[in-house]
């Protein structure tokens, strides 16, 4: 699968099956993110509340021509009265991963952001044991942090997450690349 062609886009409600699929099959999620089994229609609910765009936090749906990919999301993390930063994440479909897919989305993904909010900072999180995650965000222009110890809970543990970061000042925009 080439990256050629992927593109984001706000979620419509035909993709609301796929989005579902993140919360009902283990294989889908993936290792990484089964949390167990939850709320089924809460995408339903949220897509009918909001499109699943707010102020506060976004999903859109990754595609490639009209084949559904998987979905990036976003959600504001407040540090002071004055002051946000965006968490990003990624959920992408079995047959999607390994292929670029993910570094390509979450690039178009802090392009998006910074072009459309005031944001200075974007990070996103991953276990320590998803190295190919890691290798996607460091690819897209992330920098490693560090280690938060004991952050998630997940399969019966305690896991530790990689942050990572980009400012808007090591993010080249699409257009400053040729």
């Amino acid at each position: 699968m080439s990256v050629d062609h992927v593109t984001l886009r706000p979620v419509a409600e035909h993709d609301l099956p796929v989005m579902d699929r993140f919360r009902t099959e283990p294989e889908v999620s993936g290792p990484f993110q089964w949390f167990g089994w939850s709320e089924t229609g809460r995408w339903r609910r949220l897509w009918a509340e909001n499109g699943l765009l707010t102020d506060d936090s976004g999903h859109l749906m990754v595609v490639r021509d009209t084949e559904q990919l998987g979905f990036v999301a976003w959600r504001k993390v407040v540090v002071t009265r004055s002051t946000f930063y965006w968490n990003v994440g990624i959920g992408l479909l079995p047959d999607a991963r390994g292929k670029g897919v993910g570094t390509e989305a979450q690039r178009q993904l802090v392009h998006y952001l910074f072009a459309h909010t005031l944001v200075q900072r974007i990070e996103a999180d991953t276990e320590v044991g998803n190295t190919a995650e890691q290798r996607a965000l460091e690819k897209a222009g992330f920098t490693r942090e560090g280690v938060h110890r004991s952050v998630v809970f997940r399969d019966g543990q305690w896991r530790d997450l990689v942050r990572y970061s980009i400012l808007r000042g090591d993010f080249a925009s699409p257009a400053s690349r040729h």
